[in-house]
């Protein structure tokens, strides 16, 4: 569409009466249905739909918000050039991409393509468009310095998957709906509403796993409110998860308590004798020790879990990115190795690819478990054979650690080899990544740096050229990761619900097309936009007609095109997906499978089922078994061995800081939401009584909490929600730079808690930061 008729478009809504557009709400994996009234362009109302065949209307308040951050005042809608004042001013599209091109060319022909670096921020695995396109603007830009907000999160999930199953998707989901007993780890999904486990209403999943006799048990340092709705809550000291779950794995061993069940023949040959070594070290009693949960409290957990009839753990973000404390060194992080520890634990009981254990989805746009050849590939390889340039960490599948950007940028090399420019989308690595004082700093001397983003931020402050992202209501929406890890097989597409806003006040571009025209630049010119978008698109066919798992497995890409015309863009790459997908018509025209014009017409969705057993067609491993103990995996169990022979549990007066999940924030992106800025103050430092009156501190009044690395001044809140020894302050606040963000975040900024992390300490495998765990001190400020 041009911008003349977009335009036109654009004032036609505004003038048009109140209409109900239906559509996934994109702020978190949960992935509900929502039901928005719009008056014109105005979002009045946004509820969940009554009607959606996955989330039945329920609804959190995120969700609910979703309209104030359409209509919020302080949201990007033209792009920006910062001028020599440091001030951005309002620019044309063709001003900002002049100004691009002017800043990129001599970076790289001075130093070279890999002299820029990118990074993806969270939010990016929400939008389609982004999804589909940031590929192509990585290839054209030829750097290998591509960083996300991966590793400091569920990175480590990721690698213990990928070693054991195939790929980096290959997730396990418990099947929540039907089974037994629910064990979760370092997780608080009833705030979360799940994460790596997509699962609308889990309050109400839990209530009904509860109704029908089940038992749920809640392993966390704090009582979260999952905890508060468990049968049991055991807490556990930071970043010692691992060592629990391999203490109850050689509890079930030991005791003749393991059955395979659907596992059976699937095994790759003597990794059962490998791994019954491994985790010889771990009794009970060594694990209670560490953990400081009882050895009996351990022994009774995996007794429980083996008895059950049908059982799940799950574990998130307390067991990825925490460190254990040893002594003259940074906390040891082992993420990966709880992550995988967790998998054998359901294999070992029998309850991996079983109704009520845990399941893989088989998505409806496919994924890396559905392409290729059935049942085996090429694995990931781990560590990556890239390095940085300063510690020489390892890539992790294709990427760096976060932890390793401000070195790469403010580090110097006597032949000049650094990070020189940035590109950011949908990212605030300032305030999400470790030692991110270090990284603000380093951001100011980049001498080329853009952002695609919503805001203006603690990040984007720092760019030269800021390009707005649109409202999520103006772009077309389909989960392609979260159907991958969904408790449903389930498909929705939502159609841009309001037109881009062109007008005095705005003008936006689709993401797709920021990207694509991006790339073009980055390509040197020489394709357009619109033969960039064909480029994806035939990549996107040619890889459906190859793969044999593929419903147009054979079938020419040329072929596959035309029968798609004339979609272009998001929409053009989404029906090709789904036609050579698990449920796809195979552009059988006659076929009744499904397609995106059948998704067109289902607003609320369609449901494709319950998930079913999916061995051995899911593995994607070399030898087309599961790996139940690569190598990588048992040297981490050495190394986790060694830790707990000399692993105290004296904290010389200092405390654990952990962070913690609120319902009405999800990252620092919606922090400007008066909606979810309401209530009490979300940025405190919880504090247990007894702490509090050993250190004199008063409740409302301010500590300083010191680490290693920084200090900060927080608001103290006394609660016996954490346990003696332990502190929490929430990830992503610290709004204390005047005119980013917008008059909401301001009032309430916040303190950021990742200025305490070091950059130091890294889960090895995955490259993923310790955000919990951290020693501090903490004093009256």
């Amino acid at each position: 569409m041009d911008h003349g008729t977009s335009t036109a478009v654009y004032r036609a809504y505004a003038q048009a009466m109140t209409v109900t557009a239906f559509r996934t709400c994109p702020l978190c994996e949960a992935t509900c249905g929502l039901e928005i009234t719009l008056d014109g362009l105005t979002v009045t109302r946004v509820r969940g739909d009554d009607a959606d065949v996955f989330s039945k209307g329920y609804v959190c308040p995120k969700g609910i918000a979703l309209g104030e951050f359409h209509n919020d005042p302080s949201r990007l809608r033209y792009p920006l050039i910062r001028g020599a004042d440091g001030v951005h001013h309002r620019a044309t599209w063709p001003q900002a991409w002049a100004e691009i091109d002017r800043l990129l060319v001599p970076v790289r022909e001075a130093h070279g393509n890999s002299a820029i670096g990118l990074f993806l921020g969270n939010p990016n695995v929400h939008n389609s468009s982004t999804t589909l396109y940031a590929p192509a603007l990585i290839r054209a830009l030829g750097t290998r310095n591509v960083f996300t907000a991966s590793t400091v999160d569920q990175m480590p999930t990721q690698v213990a998957a990928g070693l054991m199953f195939g790929t980096g998707l290959s997730i396990p989901i418990p099947d929540i709906d039907r089974t037994d007993f629910m064990l979760i780890l370092g997780a608080n999904p009833m705030v979360s509403n799940g994460s790596l486990w997509t699962a609308p209403d889990i309050p109400g999943r839990l209530r009904a796993l509860k109704a029908r006799g089940g038992r749920l048990v809640v392993v966390d340092p704090i009582r979260t409110r999952t905890a508060d709705v468990a049968d049991e809550h055991v807490r556990i000291r930071p970043g010692t998860d691992a060592f629990l779950v391999a203490a109850m794995a050689r509890t079930i061993l030991n005791e003749g308590l393991a059955s395979l069940q659907s596992s059976e023949g699937h095994l790759a040959d003597g990794s059962v004798e490998e791994f019954v070594k491994a985790v010889e070290p771990f009794t009970p009693d060594a694990a209670a020790h560490l953990t400081g949960i009882p050895a009996e409290t351990i022994v009774r957990l995996a007794r429980e879990m083996s008895a059950a009839p049908t059982a799940a753990i799950y574990g998130r973000m307390g067991t990825t990115t925490a460190g254990v404390a040893v002594e003259g060194r940074p906390p040891q992080s082992f993420g990966t190795a709880a992550s995988w520890l967790i998998n054998v634990m359901n294999i070992l009981t029998g309850n991996l690819d079983r109704e009520g254990g845990v399941m893989w989805p088989l998505p409806a746009a496919g994924g890396p478990s559905t392409s290729g050849k059935s049942g085996v590939g090429h694995g990931i390889r781990i560590p990556g054979a890239e390095r940085t340039r300063v510690r020489g960490l390892a890539s992790v599948l294709g990427e760096f650690p976060a932890a390793a950007l401000a070195e790469e940028i403010d580090t110097p090399s006597q032949d000049g080899t650094r990070l020189h420019g940035l590109i950011t989308i949908a990212g605030n690595p300032a305030l999400s990544t470790p030692d991110g004082g270090r990284l603000d700093a380093a951001l100011s001397t980049l001498d080329f740096m853009v952002s695609i983003d919503a805001y203006l931020t603690e990040t984007t402050r720092h760019a030269h050229v800021v390009l707005p992202a649109p409202s999520s209501l103006a772009r077309g929406h389909y989960d392609i990761a979260f159907t991958n890890l969904a408790v449903r097989n389930i498909a929705h597409w939502s159609p841009p619900s309001v037109p881009l806003r062109h007008d005095d006040h705005a003008d936006e571009m689709d993401e797709a097309e920021i990207l694509l025209r991006f790339a073009s630049l980055a390509a040197g010119g020489i394709s357009s936009h619109e033969s960039m978008d064909d480029l994806v698109a035939m990549d996107v066919a040619t890889r459906a007609s190859k793969s044999e798992a593929s419903r147009a497995y054979g079938r020419s890409p040329a072929d596959l095109l035309a029968a798609v015309a004339p979609r272009r863009g998001v929409e053009r790459l989404l029906d090709l997906m789904i036609r050579s997908g698990p449920y796809g018509d195979g552009f059988d025209l006659a076929s009744d499978g499904l397609t995106l014009a059948a998704l067109e017409a289902a607003p609320h969705g369609i449901d494709l089922g319950p998930l079913k057993p999916r061995l051995p067609e899911v593995l994607r491993t070399p030898s087309g078994a599961i790996e139940l103990a690569p190598p990588q995996l048992i040297a981490e169990a050495a190394r986790m061995a060694e830790v707990l022979q000399h692993a105290g549990t004296e904290s010389d007066g200092r405390l654990l800081l952990v962070g913690r999940r609120s319902l009405r924030s999800n990252n620092s992106w919606m922090h400007n939401i008066p909606l979810l800025a309401k209530g009490a103050n979300h940025c405190s430092l919880w504090l247990n009584p007894e702490d509090a009156a050993k250190l004199g501190l008063d409740d409302g009044g301010a500590a300083a909490v010191t680490s290693e690395v920084a200090s900060v001044v927080a608001i103290v809140e006394i609660t016996d929600v954490v346990p003696p020894g332990v502190v929490s302050l929430p990830h992503g606040w610290g709004h204390l730079v005047p005119g980013t963000w917008g008059p909401t975040a301001l009032e309430q900024p916040g303190v950021n808690a990742n200025l305490l992390t070091s950059a130091g300490g890294l889960d090895e495998l995955s490259g993923t930061a310790v955000l919990n765990g951290i020693p501090v001190r903490v004093k009256a400020a």
